[in-house]
């Protein structure tokens, strides 16, 4: 995060030296350095393909925050044997909190007015966490949150990399003035306890990086590493400062050339941070150690250009401002998929420039420099906390007063209307063709807590994420009971589990739940994350050897139609009938009846976010047949394996689609029909138990 003042990029006078005010050179390589982080960052998320992984500015950032903080706890402590850390925390509340407690308010004024008001609640929260620089905490949940990962970002998100770094200074400055007392300012000394704690942190993100990707991005302690990094540049800044030209030069540039290259040559696939964070780290540590012993021929002959300089000095205020403008703007302009493209990115990135300067003259500059806080670290704290809680209880207040949603009459009740019904598929074809255009007064659950919902599967952990190979023992319905059910698939099998939990429940039958993320039921494997997904397919043999173990008496399987093979082929439609008949002849060997549920029609879009912009027309968000089907290809394919192997298929599309008109609504009568931009809410799932109860009951009892 750029959180570091033009008055702070100054070298460290080391044991030997003049300790001298005039003998603290100012680093404007470091400035330019910090120019083309945020440039990196701004190009990446305007979607500047050349620059896809541009986020490695962030990495950069933490470098050069911990070398330049440790820098000066370092002179503090060499100067007086002793560290403020009141005075430390009055600083960093003055540099930093006037800028982001403006912008944390002005983001979540503007999301109030223009994003989704099913969603300014979450936003609301990501708006508390950020004033409390907690926020990476709440995203890295968010990523491992399977049913929350395709969700719009937050304008909230780029906070996260201000919450890493407090959190690593909330202990630093304590664990240096501890080490320091113990090693009695033995510079190596206190070194090693913080590559221990490097070495650390950097083993931590490669293993989270590999488990739980969202946390190895966002949390603290896979993250420290970098800014440990740049502590421990500072630590030698002696012995830098004594490297010839020519050893020093050549690495200035060596480290600029890794920075480039990682920004050019990652993408969104690569994983990250990984062992791949150490290209832009060690990258940037190499510019920051060259540059100690300054050079005419080094990097810094770049770097400390005028116009880098200069836009070095506003890196922080565009850090705080390009994002909320590139998330909400093109919502507020009208776009209709809420996003924007290269050039209108562009412009907002230049606009959220012109905003950062504003912010340094008018905000920034005025409060940090004001005479009220000039040694008085007391009144600078207390302003922090004013700021703090401001921020803090402008979100809580849009949380208790969210905008308003209009909606029409009150609508029939789905669940009960298909449950009393003598011909529940009939009924709901009424439903379908006579769907709301206003989104009712009584539709349960209200849109904004349509997301939310969780059903047992995913609240007992019982869906496999994606690293998983196996899956928990989930049992459900009556467990003592005679007759098992198996739900098997991905997520949007996963889908269909409060109305198979409805079904074993009233009918007394035994539900095993085995699912796991974008793993595919046809014995084909696919691509994730710029690889064979093999997690997956050894999860699929190890569950059907499971199924073999239970002998259930059906076993429904369904997943999602996105996806694409490792291998292509030239004959698609072969290639999954094949990975299809595979599976359902494997789980026949167990004895059971298999039924193929269809995977579902796909709404256009997100449609929870669509109906709350639409409340009042609707039938803006609904879709049609034939586009409503993701890929017909893997549809045709199950029929000609169910063909080959004295397998069940049940079509799910009458159910979410009108079958005269081919219109798939959002909402059928008082229940929101799908949660996100692919996957039935739970709340339809359920309702649809009786229509699916036919088709289940003739295969359970045809044992």
């Amino acid at each position: 995060m750029p959180s570091i003042t033009s008055a702070e990029i100054r070298t460290v006078p080391t044991s030997g030296r003049s300790a001298r005010p005039q003998g603290h050179a100012l680093r404007l390589d470091i400035q330019g350095l910090r120019a083309v982080a945020v440039g990196l960052v701004v190009l990446s998320h305007a979607g500047v393909s050349q620059v896809s992984g541009g986020y490695i500015g962030v990495d950069v950032f933490f470098v050069m925050s911990g070398f330049l903080i440790t820098s000066l706890l370092l002179r503090e402590l060499a100067t007086t044997g002793r560290v403020s850390v009141r005075s430390f925390y009055a600083r960093r509340a003055l540099r930093l909190l006037p800028a982001s407690s403006l912008v944390i308010a002005v983001t979540l004024g503007a999301a109030w007015l223009f994003l989704s008001k099913a969603r300014l609640a979450e936003y609301a929260g990501d708006a508390l966490a950020s004033a409390l620089y907690a926020v990476n905490f709440r995203l890295a949940a968010a990523g491992t949150d399977y049913l929350a990962q395709n969700s719009p970002p937050s304008p909230f998100q780029h906070f996260w990399s201000l919450a890493v770094e407090e959190q690593f200074y909330l202990v630093w400055p304590l664990l240096l003035l501890l080490t320091w007392r113990v090693a009695r300012g033995r510079r190596r000394l206190v070194a090693v306890p913080l590559g221990v704690l490097c070495l650390g942190s950097f083993a931590a993100g490669v293993l989270e990086t590999n488990s739980s990707a969202p946390w190895a991005y966002f949390g603290s302690l896979p993250r420290a590493w970098e800014l440990g990094a740049g502590a421990l540049l500072a630590l030698a800044t002696g012995r830098l400062e004594r490297l010839p030209a020519a050893l020093a030069a050549p690495l200035t540039w060596l480290g600029l050339a890794c920075v480039t290259l990682a920004a050019l040559w990652y993408d969104d696939e690569t994983p990250f941070p990984g062992y791949h964070a150490l290209l832009p780290v060690v990258g940037t540590a190499l510019v920051l150690a060259g540059g100690c012993a300054p050079s005419s021929h080094g990097a810094g002959w770049l770097l400390e250009r005028r116009p880098l300089v200069w836009l070095g000095g506003l890196s922080y205020g565009w850090y705080l401002w390009h994002w909320p403008l590139l998330v909400i703007a093109p919502v507020a302009l009208g776009r209709a998929d809420g996003t924007a493209d290269v050039p209108l990115a562009l412009g907002l990135s230049a606009a959220a420039l012109g905003l950062a300067w504003l912010t340094l003259r008018l905000m920034e500059n005025p409060v940090r420099f004001h005479r009220a806080f000039r040694r008085r670290p007391r009144r600078a704290l207390a302003l922090g906390a004013a700021l703090s809680a401001g921020a803090s209880a402008l979100s809580l207040t849009a949380t208790a007063v969210p905008p308003t949603i209009e909606v029409g009459g009150p609508a029939p009740a789905l669940a009960q209307a298909l449950s009393d019904a003598p011909a529940p598929q009939a009924r709901l074809t009424e439903l379908l063709a006579t769907s709301p255009t206003a989104l009712p007064s009584n539709l349960a659950p209200p849109l904004p807590q349509v997301k939310s919902s969780r059903s047992a599967v995913y609240r007992d952990g019982c869906h496999a994420d994606h690293a998983a190979t196996r899956t928990r023992p989930c049992v459900y319905g009556d467990r003592s009971s005679s007759r098992t059910i198996v739900l098997f698939g991905d997520s949007h099998a996963a889908q269909w589990f409060p109305a198979l939990q409805r079904l074993a429940t009233a009918r007394g039958w035994k539900l095993v739940s085995l699912t796991k993320a974008s793993c595919k039921v046809a014995d084909v494997t696919i691509v994730s994350g710029h690889k064979p997904y093999t997690a997956c397919d050894t999860w699929r043999s190890n569950s059907i050897a499971r199924i073999k173990t239970l002998r259930p008496d059906l076993v429904v399987v369904s997943s999602s139609d996105a996806g694409d093979p490792a291998r292509p082929a030239a004959d698609p439609l072969h290639q999954w009938t094949t990975g299809f008949e595979n599976t359902f002849r494997d789980l026949g060997t167990s004895g059971a009846r298999v039924a193929a549920l269809l995977d579902t029609p796909w709404p256009k879009g997100d449609p929870i976010d669509c109906a709350a912009r639409n409340s009042l027309q609707l039938h803006a968000c609904a879709h049609h047949l034939p586009d409503a089907t993701r890929d017909a290809t893997r549809g045709a394919a199950i029929r000609a394996a169910v063909s080959a192997t004295a397998t069940t298929v049940i079509d799910p599309t009458p159910w979410l689609c009108a079958p005269r008109t081919g219109i798939c609504p959002v909402v059928v009568a008082d229940t929101a029909v799908y949660r996100d931009d692919s996957h039935l809410s739970e709340a339809y799932a359920e309702a649809l138990s009786p229509v699916l109860a036919p088709s289940l009951d003739r295969l359970v009892g045809a044992r």
